[in-house]
């Protein structure tokens, strides 16, 4: 799920209007104000999402736009929303995040906007010009004020004696109210649908340990895993080929603190399917499917990881390397104290495309887990390039180990990278 950020320096109501439409393609994880006080802020707090305030310093632009992106990048944001946001965003900023930032302005661009065009002057504006019809435009941004490619517009009439009071609440109510949220639904949808390897991993410091299965252009099948790591112990460690498997193993053995949860066989394999797991539920799925159980029964006996407080789940996949070849993900995640199953079957999957999952969904203390089903990410016909991509997109600081097969399913030809930032 695309993670969002509000600007806000007022009231709130248009970020009110996005908290009432919270399941529509995306989360709003973070509300950033740059006035202290702003009641959008107890709006925020009511609704249990984290909020911040980054002050406007008259003559230090540079410093309050520095503050600003290092907490987005803290947050792992994905989309910006400015709702009643007053502050300019300088053009470096806004060349950080293309097509990343939305804003909502209440009239019809390119009518009565751009500098000096916001709140009541606006509408002021409107009804000293006499027009009959007025609304509100959600637009990308980019370095000209109320400049960026339009997303959509509402159209709302302008009545006989309206002040700009009264226009100014009808377009909130039959416009901004509702064409912000729709807009930014819309632009989450196409956010989770066009995302690649680089932009999924690249924004998140931290998303633990992955697994990504699909089909090389020309069919071939690809499994992926990658290994990350935060404390000294997990870092200590290299995937390694083992046959037909691949294992974890200690690059230190002596410097090992604890070997549970973090040494297993990620990957398996049982006649023509393949099993990718972040633990040793490889074992037990190997034995389930060698007894003619299925993949479902074997995590049934699984919980996810007891490592609180983060309670790391539990992901795994099994790729059928059959005609015609299937594969499905899975993560076993601690909610509400319970543990829920959740599988994500893919009978026809598409060439040229492939699904990613992993641990956690971004940085944190406790880690949050991953949200939402696997992104579809597109995958390279040649697999040095993708294994160089998802290991580039990985934290560099915090990245361990990534193994990459892709199989002919034809000829049965296996093609093998795998990248250990320790080496012996």
């Amino acid at each position: 799920m695309i993670r969002i950020a509000v600007l806000v320096s007022g009231g709130g109501t248009n970020l009110q209007a996005l908290l009432y439409s919270q399941a529509r393609g995306g989360r709003i994880v973070l509300v950033v104000s740059d006035r202290r006080g702003a009641y959008a802020l107890s709006r925020a707090e009511a609704a249990g999402i984290p909020t911040s305030v980054v002050p406007r310093r008259k003559g230090d632009a540079t410093l309050f736009e520095e503050e600003l992106q290092q907490l987005l990048r803290a947050n792992d944001i994905d989309l910006i929303v400015l709702a009643g946001f007053l502050s300019l965003l300088s053009a470096d900023f806004v060349r950080k995040y293309p097509s990343r930032i939305l804003n909502i302005h209440p009239s019809l661009i390119p009518s009565f906007c751009g500098k000096g065009y916001y709140g009541l002057k606006i509408h002021q504006a409107a009804l000293e010009r006499g027009v009959t019809i007025s609304g509100a435009t959600v637009h990308y941004v980019n370095e000209v004020p109320d400049g960026g490619e339009i997303v959509a517009q509402q159209a709302v009439p302008v009545l006989p004696g309206d002040t700009p009071q009264s226009l100014q609440k009808r377009i909130m109510e039959e416009a901004e109210w509702v064409l912000l949220p729709r807009c930014t639904g819309e632009v989450c949808r196409r956010l989770e649908e066009e995302m690649e390897i680089e932009q999924l991993l690249g924004t998140n410091r931290y998303p633990g340990r992955g697994i990504l299965m699909g089909l090389s252009p020309e069919g071939a099948s690809v499994v992926a895993y990658f290994l990350m790591g935060r404390s000294n112990n997990s870092r200590n460690r290299v995937l390694a080929l083992d046959g037909q498997s691949v294992r974890t193993e200690a690059f230190d053995a002596s410097a090992m603190e604890d070997p549970s949860l973090i040494i297993y066989h990620p990957l398996r394999q049982v006649g023509s399917t393949l099993i990718v797991t972040n633990g040793d539920q490889s074992d037990t799925i190997a034995s389930f499917l060698s007894e003619g159980k299925s993949f479902k029964e074997a995590l049934e006996t699984r919980l996810y990881e007891p490592d609180g407080p983060n309670y790391t789940p539990r992901i795994s996949g099994i790729f059928e390397q059959a005609d015609p070849p299937s594969y499905t993900l899975s993560i076993l995640k601690r909610e509400e104290g319970e543990c829920r199953r959740y599988f994500f079957p893919y009978p026809k999957p598409r060439k040229g495309r492939g699904n990613l999952i992993h641990t956690y969904a971004s940085d944190g203390n406790p880690l949050p887990s991953f949200e939402g089903e696997p992104k579809e990410v597109t995958i390279d016909q040649d697999i040095q390039t993708f294994s160089q991509r998802i290991w580039e997109s990985l934290d560099e600081e915090n990245r361990i180990s990534l193994y990459v097969r892709y199989t002919d399913l034809a000829q049965g030809k296996i093609e093998e990278r795998l990248i250990n930032k320790h080496t012996r």
